[in-house]
Parts: C-alpha cells; sequence; structure tokens
C-alpha cells in the first residue's frame, strides 16, 4: 500500500514502541481503540473521543452495510464527514465476525456468505469483493480482508479448509482493492493449531498486505490457548509492519499481548460493561451500583485523568446509575476507555524506558480477575 508507513521505534523484550502514518494522521504504537460500530462510540462524540485521546477508532462493516448502507456514507462524502471525526484514522473490520456470530442460517461457499440479516431476516450474500467494495464506498483508513472466524473448538480438517478459504478471499480481496487512500490488512487464521497458524501467516505476508490482523481468539478459549495463539503467528509477521489482534479489551490480555509484540487491539469491552456499572480503576475494578457508594464523595478514580473522575464523585454515578439516566453511561463510558488508553499510554513509556515487564506485573497485581480476564 502507499499512504501507510510503520516504523518501529524502540524495543523492550518482545513489546514494541512504534508510530503509525497514514493520510496525514500520525499515531504511537501500542494502541487501543474504542469500537464505533454504527459510526458512533456509544454515547460518545468526538469531542469526547478528543479529550479521552483517542486516536484510531473502529467501524464495523456488517452494521454500516445494513444501515444507513455504504452509499449514504459515500453521499455524504465519507466516513470521516459522515461521523464528524477527524481526530484519527477510521479502521473498518470486513465484517466476517458479525456474519458469523449474528447473522442467522449462513451457507459458506467459495464464492462468499449466504446468511440471514439479523434486523429482518432477508437473505443477503457477501464475498470478499463485496466486503472490499462497501469498505471502499465507506471510506476507511484501514480496511480488512474478509475471513471465516472460525467457531471453537472445530477440528483440524475443519480448521485447515477454512484458513485455505480465508487465503484464497485474501487474494481476491486484495485484487479487488482499488484505493491508494486505504490500507488493507490480512487476517491470520488457524485456531488452535500451530502448524496451521504459521502457515497461514507465511502466505498471507507473501501477499504483501499493508498489516497483519490475529483473528480467532477470544472466542471461547481458555487464556493458555489464546495466548499460544498468538505465540503461534506472531515470529512469522514481519517487524516493518503493523500488528493487530482483534476484540481484547481485558486488561490482562492487553497487557500479554503487548508483551508478546502486538500494536494494536479493539473491543466492545469497556463501553458494554460501563452500562451495567462495572469500572476499571488503578485499584481493580469497582461496581458503582453497589450501596457502598450511596455516600461516597470521592473521586471514581483519583489516579485518573477523565472528565468523569475530575468531575464527579462515586456518590453522584450511583445515584445516575440507579435513576437509569443517560449521563451516568456516557461518564462511566468516557472513564472505562480513558481508562484503557492510559494504560496503553504508561505501556508505551515503559517501553521506551525498558522497565515493561515491570509496569505489567504491577498492574496485574491489583486486579482479581474474573474467568472473563476483567
Amino acid at each position: 500500500m502507499k499512504n501507510l508507513k510503520y516504523t518501529l521505534i524502540h524495543k523492550d523484550g518482545n513489546a514494541r514502541l512504534g508510530q503509525i502514518e497514514i493520510n496525514g494522521y500520525t499515531l504511537e504504537t501500542p494502541c487501543f481503540m474504542p469500537v464505533g460500530t454504527q459510526a458512533t462510540v456509544k454515547f460518545l462524540d468526538y469531542r469526547d473521543l478528543k479529550d479521552i485521546n483517542a486516536s484510531l477508532i473502529l467501524g464495523n462493516t456488517y452494521h454500516l452495510w445494513l444501515r444507513p448502507g455504504e452509499d449514504v456514507i459515500d453521499k455524504a462524502g465519507g466516513i470521516h464527514e459522515f461521523m464528524h471525526y477527524h481526530n484519527g484514522p477510521i479502521l473498518t473490520d470486513s465484517g466476517g465476525f458479525q456474519v458469523f456470530s449474528l447473522a442467522k442460517r449462513r451457507n459458506i461457499s467459495e464464492e462468499g456468505v449466504t446468511f440471514k440479516s439479523h434486523l429482518d431476516g432477508s437473505t443477503l450474500f457477501m464475498s470478499p469483493e463485496d466486503s472490499i467494495h462497501i469498505q471502499e464506498k465507506i471510506g476507511s483508513d484501514i480496511a480488512m480482508s474478509l475471513d471465516e472466524c472460525i467457531p471453537y473448538p472445530s477440528d483440524y480438517k475443519y480448521v485447515k479448509d477454512s484458513v485455505e478459504r480465508t487465503l484464497r478471499w485474501a487474494k481476491r480481496g486484495l485484487d479487488a482493492h482499488t484505493r491508494d487512500d486505504q490500507a488493507l490488512f490480512g487476517i491470520v487464521q488457524g485456531s488452535k493449531y500451530p502448524d496451521l497458524r504459521k502457515y497461514c501467516a507465511e502466505e498471507l505476508v507473501k501477499m504483501d498486505f499493508d498489516g497483519y490482523s490475529i483473528g480467532g481468539t477470544s472466542v471461547g478459549e481458555d487464556k493458555e490457548t489464546h495466548y499460544k495463539m498468538l505465540d503461534y503467528v506472531l515470529p512469522y509477521l514481519p517487524e516493518d509492519k503493523p500488528r493487530y489482534e482483534m476484540g481484547i479489551g481485558a486488561i490482562n490480555d492487553i497487557l500479554i499481548a503487548i508483551e508478546k509484540g502486538v500494536d494494536m487491539f479493539d473491543c466492545v469491552l469497556p463501553t458494554r460493561i460501563a452500562r451495567h456499572g462495572t469500572l476499571m480503576t488503578s485499584n481493580g475494578r469497582i461496581n458503582i451500583k453497589k450501596q457502598i457508594y450511596k455516600e461516597d464523595f470521592s473521586p471514581l478514580d483519583e489516579n485518573c485523568d477523565c472528565e468523569t473522575c475530575k468531575n464527579y464523585t462515586k456518590a453522584y454515578l450511583n445515584h445516575l446509575f440507579r435513576a437509569n439516566e443517560g449521563l451516568g453511561n456516557r461518564l462511566l463510558s468516557i472513564h472505562n476507555l480513558r481508562f484503557l488508553i492510559k494504560l496503553v499510554e504508561g505501556a508505551r513509556l515503559a517501553i521506551k524506558e525498558n522497565r515493561y515487564l515491570e509496569y505489567k506485573e504491577e498492574i496485574l497485581k491489583k486486579y482479581n480477575f474474573d474467568q472473563r480476564g476483567f
């Protein structure tokens, strides 16, 4: 691709401090991407995203294709104009994960996937070329190849056949891609099988994508298997291109992935759990719904610099949540996103100062993680 430049600035072990330049935007990695599924990060606008120092954000091809439709976004001048977001680049996923997780009665063929819309049950079809053309019309800065998000667990033969098809789809999508101002990433699949992960990574690298995503993690596997999946892929990805693990937002997952050499992450987790009252803080996880916060007039997190922590107390946030006020969802989402972005900012500094492992251990000691990892 012509317009994406990745610079590896420094390494501490395998952890990487880097920089991405694309379409006039510059951002440092590792970075966490807030998810704006339907051209909005839920309850937040562009000013909130600027305040929390978000740069790269994610939009969802499947949802934007169904509504308002890629033609509407194209007529608006592209996704940046449509959602009035000019703080940084926008990445769109391929739509593959949603096709395989939300859509009903799907049928996978060599041509693509036929499925029923989760909105109205209508029959839809998406090919690798369709996914690329939709993303080109949406106008994201970084697009993703269509892949099959393989169910976990799956047997070896199923995964091998799926990987082969994903590679053929990747080549078709690459051939269909025409926008010089849009980077394109390939997605490495292979489930828990080391040889298939290695094979998929090496074949995608031969195609010379602008960056590489690690797909098929956080789909039901245990943590040990999840982390091994990274080990099976990362040694085969080039040092001079960005590496993106899709769909992780738990603190331990992010910190371990950074340690292994991953650069980019996205997840709905911080905003989703915020809407249920669960908050990440420098003192560990809390649930603001609890009665103990009803008369607690201290800040949510004295070590956080977000607007929520600077201006509101736990008692007020407890009240908003109990009263089912929308402002509560906004303030709690601001905090959780800023917490993760600040966490990754700290990781970048620690890599620069060659103390990443100490930083990681210090953070992990403060948390009592449940089976979901947050």
